[in-house]
């Protein structure tokens, strides 16, 4: 971008206008875009599709995949009640009960809250031995 110096407006350079740093910007953006692209599905690419940055898209995906930081932090205190309630079913076997079990911490850790190691087969046993 440059300012006009008559009005002071912003307004895209021109080919011929740029530096170095400014084609290896406009060439790393390409890169991120390309690669953005080529890695989501027809849903997704609907969203973004109307963005000119690789930034853009990147906020839009995350939005449109995490939410904003009060749907995730809504979806934190939603499962971390589900890992706390968590008990084993009456007719579940020990694999199906871990499966659902580590679907949830997985889903925990994706959105940043990692319960330690620890904590996590204290839990276990408890559910195991039924306290």
């Amino acid at each position: 971008m440059k300012k006009l110096e008559e009005t002071g407006l912003l307004v895209p350079k021109g080919r011929r206008e740029y530096i170095d740093t400014n084609r290896k910007a406009v060439e790393k953006n390409y890169c991120a875009k390309k690669i953005l692209m080529c890695g989501i599905g027809p849903d997704e690419y609907n969203r973004v599709s109307a963005c000119d940055t690789a930034k853009e898209i990147w906020e839009a995906l995350q939005t449109a995949h995490e939410g904003t930081t009060q749907v995730k932090q809504s979806k934190i205190n939603m499962i971390t009640t589900e890992y706390e309630l968590f008990r084993m079913k009456d007719d579940e076997s020990i694999q199906d009960m871990h499966t659902r079990f580590t679907s949830i911490i997985n889903e925990l850790y994706s959105l940043g809250d990692v319960i330690p190691r620890n904590k996590l087969v204290r839990k276990i046993l408890s559910v195991l031995l039924g306290s």
